[in-house]
């Protein structure tokens, strides 16, 4: 794209078989079967499992795993604001993989962004936030890449960043800057459930890599912790308790059911990055670990504007009502010249209505959402809006149900694909119908969100700084001949050579 820890709870959870009185139990009657002794867990498999366990509320397989690759064989091309990210292979391959890291180089890859060869990661793996493991989980990590995944002996590309952010040295510099690698600082007045969600939340799971928004050098930018953020074309918005640009009139039960299932009716439902952390991590935690994520995330310190007056439209969960604006719509020709808004009540007609109903109230079942009171037509920009039409939404949940929009965007389907233009019309209807009406959509922010999201000005700098460089080095390079041209034409003994 996360205290007590799982050392602890596991331990707990040991201490409680071992210590625990259990009485005798009755014979059994002749004619009934003693039951089949318990399987017994070895140390190693416990040990794995374990790990097996981090590595899913780590999220690892989500871009580790290329479309259609083998799981943890990586691959896959990280959208990043300065550029294509490409993520290794980590399964235990002795020639492509970590098969020869010692659990000593894995702790500071995963830890501190250091890969065995020395060379630095570039923090797209949100080490950062795994600085926080500790080390018996670090260690049950290890035991499971090494022993519970498969090796799969596949080359991935090199990440090939443009000057300067090529030079991985930089890393340096900036985990000097940026990185604490230490663990979580001592809460005793905490619960233990309040412990275990920071955790999570800021270890394992990496809520902060998305949801905290970044400064010039890409770093988090601690003091608006998980208070939103841009994340490739998907903007990963407020979690804090803030009673409006939050998570404040969210309940514990529907944060929960969110990351079991990636949706509650009327709030919100995931879809780019959040629906793959809920189909690969957060539908397959326990029940206690994603209430205590729930505890922890409601607890934080609430970051938005102030509260004192509430928003005319209310939160971006309450925004926009039932309507049926089409009928004003019919007859009416479509031209070149025509308004938007037609243009964006045909595409309605045709490509929404069938399935969210010409009055945007979804399915009764919840299946297809209704579109208003939904996160995606309301908040700080139209940015998930513009995605989800382009991307469109796959996700599976804890109950095995499978979740699927089409996208509109798509390069490969002429029937689907939308132009910038249509998807800015689209958008603006949506809004203005069903959602926040103060939104503005033009074709040139479809475009950005096509291209897999804003740029860090970071790279403008950097290209700039290439430009001022090499020009310098042409104007000393010219300097420097025209130096020695003049020292020879001066030199008495050049007239006998």
């Amino acid at each position: 794209m996360r205290p007590l820890n799982l050392l602890v709870l596991a331990a707990a959870l040991l201490a409680t078989s071992a210590l625990a009185q259990t009485p005798e139990p009755a014979s059994a009657p002749p004619d009934v079967p003693a039951a089949a002794p318990a399987p017994t867990v070895s140390p190693e498999a416990a040990l794995i499992e374990r790990g097996r366990y981090l590595a899913v509320a780590s999220d690892c397989i989500a871009c580790h795993t290329a479309p259609r690759g083998k799981p943890m064989a990586g691959g896959l091309a990280i959208a990043s604001p300065v550029g294509e990210i490409i993520a290794t292979n980590i399964t235990p391959s002795k020639s492509h993989g970590i098969g020869n890291y010692s659990e000593a180089q894995f702790a500071a890859a995963l830890r501190r962004g250091v890969r065995a060869d020395g060379a630095n990661l570039y923090p797209a793996m949100p080490y950062t936030a795994y600085a926080a493991l500790n080390d018996a989980d670090v260690h049950a990590l290890y035991a499971y890449f090494m022993k519970g995944v498969a090796a799969v002996d596949t080359p991935t590309r090199e990440t090939a960043l443009p000057f300067p952010m090529n030079i991985r040295a930089s890393m340096k510099v900036w985990n000097a800057l940026f990185l604490k690698d230490q663990p979580l600082a001592p809460a005793p007045q905490r619960s233990a459930q309040w412990l275990r969600g920071r955790y999570l939340a800021e270890g394992p799971a990496h809520c902060s890599s998305c949801h905290t928004p970044r400064g010039f050098l890409m770093q988090e930018k601690t003091n608006l912790a998980l208070s939103g953020a841009q994340v490739g074309p998907w903007y990963a918005p407020n979690i804090t308790p803030h009673p409006t640009a939050g998570i404040g009139t969210w309940s514990q039960d529907e944060l929960v059911a969110y990351l079991k299932s990636g949706r509650v009716e009327g709030r919100a439902q995931a879809a780019g990055s959040m629906a793959e952390a809920i189909t690969h991590s957060f539908s397959k935690l326990t029940d206690e670990d994603l209430r205590a994520i729930a505890v922890y995330l409601k607890e934080t310190p609430a970051i938005g504007p102030d509260s004192s007056t509430p928003p005319t439209l209310g939160t971006r969960f309450e925004q926009g009502k039932a309507g049926n604006a089409l009928a004003q719509f019919r007859g009416r020709t479509l031209g070149a010249d025509s308004p938007e808004e037609i243009r964006g009540a045909r595409l309605f007609s045709a490509s929404c209505a069938s399935c969210h109903g010409y009055n945007g109230q979804g399915t009764r079942d919840g299946y297809y959402p209704s579109l208003f009171h939904n996160s995606a037509t309301a908040g700080v920009n139209a940015n998930n809006l513009i995605a989800t039409i382009l991307y469109g939404v796959e996700r599976e949940t804890a109950e095995g149900g499978h979740v699927f929009m089409p996208p509109f965007g798509d390069q490969h389907n002429a029937l689907n694909k939308l132009s910038n233009e249509d998807v800015a019309a689209l958008s603006n209807y949506l809004l203005k119908y069903y959602g926040n009406p103060d939104l503005k959509v033009k074709p040139e922010d479809v475009a950005v969100i096509r291209a897999g999201g804003p740029r860090s000005p970071l790279l403008l700098v950097a290209r700039i700084g290439m430009g001022v460089g090499a020009v310098v080095v042409a104007l000393l390079l010219l300097l420097g001949a025209l130096m020695l041209l003049r020292r020879k034409r001066i030199d008495p003994e050049n007239d006998w050579k």
